[in-house]
């Protein structure tokens, strides 16, 4: 029976993170302190052989793969498919004025009501299908072999919640720091977590994502 092998990995750390801003598709660059954080996985990433890397198109991950990408001498591929969630209205706005603006809203928000699209967005339903199918596409490309995958908070979510058989309205007990590194091997109907949030190889990492 084949064993794929995913790697995946978020990007490194926004301005947008440490203020504790919703980005969702809002594409923001790594600030410095994310450019350094990909430089460090790139020199821990190396180590391993991959056969393909893939990232979404938006700016900080693309930032984050491309030191890794040119270590390892492999081509991106990129698919937006693995963006993150769509947060609509929310998008821009700091966490903290969203509970104060749109307090109704926030609260379907935190309390993960499966059809909420803030208005403009995904819901979490939506989300949950179009990015597990990005990510099982590229299993189902790659069976038995070793593939590395850069992509956002909403995403490593998901897809840590369908390989846990988690529902979606579970709370959140795992992390998802900025550049941590997570490992899952996957064979027909079982998909099982190796290694989830490694950061051995960062100074320091955010996991600013809220409960939510």
């Amino acid at each position: 029976m084949p064993i794929t092998r995913l790697c995946l990995v978020r990007h490194g750390e926004t301005e947008w993170n440490a203020e504790g801003r919703v980005q969702g598709q809002t594409d923001i660059p790594l600030s410095p302190v994310g450019l350094k954080q990909a430089h460090a996985a790139a020199a821990v990433l190396c180590k391993h052989d991959f056969t393909a890397i893939y990232s979404s198109d938006l700016m900080r991950v693309r930032q984050t793969a491309e030191p890794s990408a040119h270590k390892l001498a492999l081509p991106l591929q990129f698919d937006p498919d693995l963006r993150e969630r769509h947060y609509g209205i929310f998008e821009r706005m700091l966490y903290t004025e969203v509970k104060t603006r749109y307090p109704e809203h926030y609260v379907r928000f935190h309390e993960k009501d499966p059809d909420f699209d803030f208005e403009t967005g995904e819901s979490l339903r939506f989300f949950f299908d179009r990015s597990l199918g990005a990510v099982k596409r590229i299993v189902e490309r790659h069976q038995g072999e070793q593939v590395l995958v850069f992509t956002h908070g909403g995403v490593l979510d998901m897809v840590y919640r369908h390989a846990r058989e988690l529902g979606l309205a579970a709370p959140r007990d795992y992390g998802i720091p900025n550049c941590g590194v997570n490992w899952l091997e996957i064979t027909p109907g079982r998909w099982e977590v190796h290694c989830w949030a490694d950061v051995a190889h960062l100074a320091h990492a955010l996991d600013e994502l809220p409960d939510g």
